[in-house]
């Protein structure tokens, strides 16, 4: 669930929505307190992911990582951050797409090679994971015990540890040449930033899918997901990493190369929910952007109604555009607990049945005796949303009217959102009519994919919105080489082995 309490994650911790992206972070400067700035990085990201956070600095001479399930003010204090000491650092906010969420799988991942140490952060997922691990078996060196540590130091199960892995594996070249022969070969969505005890890198695959914008402060350069993060950290945007691109951060400078052709795809649901609404992607204004998606929300399902509320906080953009346009007042109808924060502790079914709301409460005297409009990102499962419906009938709502700013979600993605499985997805198995019946609402409309993709101002061939029509702009491999648990069920899978508490290099 979403832990920064952005409501659109389940009023019931059991029922997920669509689960955020990574974010990632990196930071070239020296004489600059690295470790905290990444620390104010990652808190400015912790929307994309609250399962685990960490952070790698590096001091020139070795690099230290530092990392833990939970959020990124749970993982981190004063103590911790100040014996951070160095000039380069990455950090990392997890929600997992591939591996499960244990501690082995946090991130950054971190390996020792005879040349040095490599520290890699991941945003996406790749889809041949299977012909990695391949490739990591079937690396030489078996008789290097060096070697073997490097591969068998972290018990990860993800596609990170696998990429760690191809590229601490470069005996008679550089890390940087060895990258730009790994990077053509991942297929997926991928913004990686990595580091070793000198240098910072940054890459994003040949289709863009996720985002990664480049920054500058007076005394270094700055890489991260979202532009908002630079903004926190007060460093200047330069501009987005180009799709296929790969940057080279050191003391000589800013290095750029193309590993691969660019085929923009970026993934459309980060204007819909993903992005913080301060973000910017691809010149586009992502509260600008969702704004425009309540008017045609509007335009597209009008309604005789009393007021219009948002789900906070993914839909008051939305909702606030809804109204705009329909000249429908706009309030306050939902209250959302400001501390839910991400709980490792799940109610019973009991607790359940009893209709425990750890998120949000309807205000009653917004509510009572009006026709509502609540406006909300997505539909998933339903579950959500027919908790929502309920507690506004129990407010003394005349009737509840739900509108949705993205299309119905009917696939799952494979480039880095966890999204129910096609058969939990509630629009495969019902029209909208029945979905509306379903969650007990008056009436539902969803926008359509053309006003959608208006909104966000991109042309449709350069967005993926694959989770709304099935069409992947990367082909897939087989269902069976798919699944966020593959290496898990493979008992052959490279970097079995032994977790550490903390990583050095030697």
């Amino acid at each position: 669930m979403g832990g920064d309490g952005r409501l659109t994650a389940a009023l019931d911790p059991h029922d997920q929505g669509p689960q955020d992206a990574c974010g990632v972070f990196g930071v070239w400067a020296p004489g600059e307190d690295v470790a905290k700035l990444t620390y104010f990085g990652l808190y400015a990201l912790q929307h994309r992911g609250q399962e685990s956070a960490g952070i790698a600095v590096s001091n020139g001479r070795q690099i230290l990582v530092y990392k833990d399930m939970g959020l990124v003010s749970q993982v981190f204090d004063e103590t911790t951050l100040n014996s951070l000491k160095g000039h380069l650092a990455i950090g990392h906010a997890r929600y997992s797409t591939t591996g499960a969420s244990t501690w082995q799988n946090a991130q950054p991942t971190f390996q020792p090679t005879p040349l040095g140490s490599i520290a890699l952060g991941h945003n996406g997922n790749l889809i041949n994971t299977h012909e990695l691990a391949q490739l990591v078996a079937d690396l030489p060196g078996a008789d290097d015990e060096q070697d073997q540590r490097g591969l068998q130091i972290e018990a990860s199960t993800n596609d990170t540890g696998l990429v760690t892995s191809l590229f601490a594996h470069h005996p008679d070249t550089s890390l940087e040449q060895r990258a730009l022969e790994v990077l053509p070969l991942l297929q997926g969505a991928f913004s990686f930033v990595w580091m070793d005890e000198n240098t910072l890198y940054a890459a994003r695959d040949a289709q863009g899918i996720r985002p990664l914008v480049l920054g500058r402060l007076d005394r270094g350069w700055v890489v991260a997901s979202e532009d908002a993060a630079l903004a926190t950290i007060g460093a200047s945007v330069v501009r987005e990493v180009e799709p296929g691109e790969m940057l080279v951060i050191n003391e000589d400078g800013l290095r750029s190369y193309t590993f691969a052709e660019p085929e923009p795809k970026g993934c459309v649901f980060e204007y819909v929910y993903l992005a913080r609404p301060d973000a910017t992607i691809a010149g586009r204004s992502v509260h600008q952007a969702r704004v425009e998606m309540g008017r045609q929300l509007a335009r597209e399902f009008p309604v005789e109604a009393d007021l219009v509320i948002p789900v906070p906080e993914s839909g008051t953009p939305a909702a606030a555009g809804y109204a705009e346009e329909s000249g429908i007042p706009f309030g306050q109808g939902f209250v959302k607990n400001a501390y839910v924060g991400r709980t490792f502790i799940q109610p019973s079914q009991t607790l359940r049945q009893l209709g425990i709301r750890l998120k949000l409460n309807a205000l009653d005297h917004m509510i009572r005796g009006k026709r509502i409009v609540v406006v909300d990102d997505s539909i998933v499962r339903g579950n959500t949303q027919r908790a929502q419906v309920r507690m506004l009938r129990e407010a003394g709502a005349l009737e509840v009217h739900v509108r949705i700013s993205s299309p119905p979600v009917k696939w799952p993605c494979f480039y880095g959102i966890d999204f129910a499985t096609r058969a939990e997805l509630i629009a495969n198995g019902l029209t909208p009519e029945e979905i509306a019946a379903s969650v007990g609402a008056d009436s539902l409309g969803y926008i359509s994919l053309e006003g959608m993709v208006e909104a966000t101002g991109q042309p449709q061939p350069t967005l993926c919105t694959a989770c709304f029509t099935g069409e992947y702009p990367i082909e897939l491999p087989d269902e069976s080489l798919l699944g966020k648990h593959l290496l898990e069920a493979s008992l052959s899978s490279p970097g079995l082995g032994k977790a550490l508490p903390v990583l050095n290099n030697p």
